[in-house]
């Protein structure tokens, strides 16, 4: 399994890198654009001009290159709804579950961006309901996100977070909709894995709260040199009277970064990262934290090409909890407690590698994005912490002047970092149906995440295009959950077609 892994991800970054090399020419623009994107109208007035921003920032900081570089700076208010009927198999979203059923959703949306001399304000807020004729009825769909940069001569200060209350998440799109942005990116927090708040595969349908915020600071030391430093805290919260709330893990995260960054050529950037993850979950005892040091370097061609490439040494310390074993082998960290339980916990260190690969590339009528990440992250609710393998495509082209076509393939690889405790393992396996619901998710070593999904869009006129897509998604592990002790696979696949309306007026001017 890990061989087919391997050789997939270095096949499609062979496959990328022989694209990028291949179309490094620039093309002849299309003279007939597509009418999917409506520009809003520039902003005139006191203090709406900022300052022009870097078109190549630094590789160690959390902004991209725009691959559209030479757009006016605007100020403007967007709103916006969908409305979408999909029909899911598994809709219940379980372990060999195969009940067939239908989702309704009305959301609605509202953008806002707000530009100073030395200020950037975005929000973007997106909420509703949906209702799902199998299972929990009516539920509430919430997501948010903000950004207020602040700048000056050398530097930015920017303020990021992002926040979500979703009935289920998976990966590649809560809903198994590609038909609008918002939908589709709800299902992760757009920092990256490093920072938190990802969920890479779900079962059951339970309620989450996700919310990432993170302060980043960027200062250019010289005109090619330049430091980045970046604090975040993630937490993910399950919730509701669901059963499967109290399966899932809830957990915390700490992140800390800085970097320093060096311009060697208009198109070569390098830059050497050192990174902080601290993990805390509501398992007890099972609070760990590493940290990452990274070398990257990429290489931008403005408006086309963002390439990165990162990689480095992990270090992890691990506090294995106590057993009698230990107790009586005379481990110091080990004790009993009044009851005659052991207490205490071992220190155990391991070293990794961290790596990340991103390509981004503006064809002359389409864009690809290939990224992949290798982190350690929360582990999702199913694990106390899992060192993650996560690739992912996407592919937007426009077929004609109201047609246009979206393709979004991903995959994550999971393995346990930490091993289930005697506590945790009693509540597995105890054999009850109150004790494996108290089971933190399964007994597995590695769960294993993927999905694939596309979009056809259909525009009528400037305010409404039509959408229908479809998506498998599917979601294995290399044990059984906690309701047997025999090992076996165990495998939840969904798939979902989806028929939906997305409404988006003119955005409206701010002076």
């Amino acid at each position: 399994m890990r061989r087919r892994e391997g050789v997939l991800t270095m096949s499609m970054l062979v496959f990328a890198l022989g694209v990028v090399s291949a179309q490094d020419n620039p093309s002849p623009q299309s003279p007939a654009e597509p009418q999917s994107t409506q520009q809003p109208v520039p902003a005139y007035g006191q203090g709406t001009t900022p300052p022009s921003s870097s078109e190549n920032p630094p590789l160690s900081g959390l902004d991209l290159p725009s691959l559209e570089p030479h757009a006016a700076p605007l100020s403007y208010l967007q709103p916006g709804a969908t409305f979408s009927e999909s029909v899911s198999t598994n809709i219940e979203n379980s372990i060999g579950g195969s009940s067939t059923g239908s989702i309704s959703r009305g959301l609605g949306n509202l953008a806002l961006k707000r530009l100073w001399s030395n200020y950037d304000l975005s929000l973007d807020y997106l909420g509703g309901i949906a209702y799902y004729t199998r299972g929990p009825g009516l539920k509430q769909v919430q997501a948010f996100g903000v950004t207020q940069k602040i700048l000056w001569k050398r530097g930015e200060l920017s303020l990021r977070d992002s926040f979500s209350y979703l009935p289920e998440g998976n990966f590649g799109g809560a809903y198994g909709s590609l038909g609008s942005v918002g939908v589709t990116t709800m299902g992760h927090t757009p920092f990256g894995a490093f920072w938190g708040g990802n969920a890479f595969g779900a079962f059951g349908i339970t309620p989450r709260i996700v919310n990432v915020a993170i302060a980043d600071v960027t200062e250019r030391l010289t005109p090619k040199s330049s430091f980045t430093a970046a604090g975040g805290y993630a937490f993910t919260h399950f919730y509701g009277d669901d059963t499967n709330s109290t399966t899932f893990i809830g957990s915390s995260q700490v992140s800390a970064q800085a970097g320093y960054n060096r311009i060697l050529t208009p198109h070569t950037q390098v830059a050497l990262v050192y990174g902080y993850q601290g993990f805390d979950f509501t398992v007890v005892g099972t609070a760990f934290h590493s940290h990452i040091i990274q070398g990257m370097v990429g290489h931008r061609i403005t408006g086309r090409m963002d390439l990165l490439l990162g990689a480095g040494p992990q270090f992890t310390r691990i506090g294995i909890a106590c057993n009698i074993l230990d107790v009586l082998n005379g481990d110091p960290h080990c004790s009993l407690d009044q009851t005659g339980n052991a207490v205490g916990t071992i220190p155990t260190d391991r070293i990794n590698v961290a790596a990340q690969a991103r390509l981004r590339y503006k064809f002359t009528k389409s864009t690809m994005d290939l990224r992949y990440e290798r982190f350690q992250t929360s582990g999702g609710g199913l694990f106390a912490g899992a060192q993650s393998d996560i690739i992912h495509l996407s592919v937007e082209r426009p077929l004609s002047r109201v047609w246009s076509l979206s393709a979004d393939v991903g995959y994550a690889h999971n393995d346990r970092i930490q091993p289930l405790t005697q506590e945790q393992i009693d509540a597995c396996l105890g054999g009850s149906q109150s004790s494996q619901n108290a089971c933190p998710a399964n007994d597995a070593k590695t769960y294993n995440y993927g999905f694939v999904g596309a979009a056809l869009h259909r525009h009528f006129g400037h305010n409404w295009h039509g959408f229908v897509s479809y998506q498998d998604n599917e979601l294995s592990f290399d044990r059984s959950f906690c309701t047997t002790t025999a090992p076996c696979d165990r495998t939840s696949n969904r798939q979902v077609v989806t028929f939906g309306l997305d409404w988006t007026p003119r955005p409206i001017r701010i002076d």
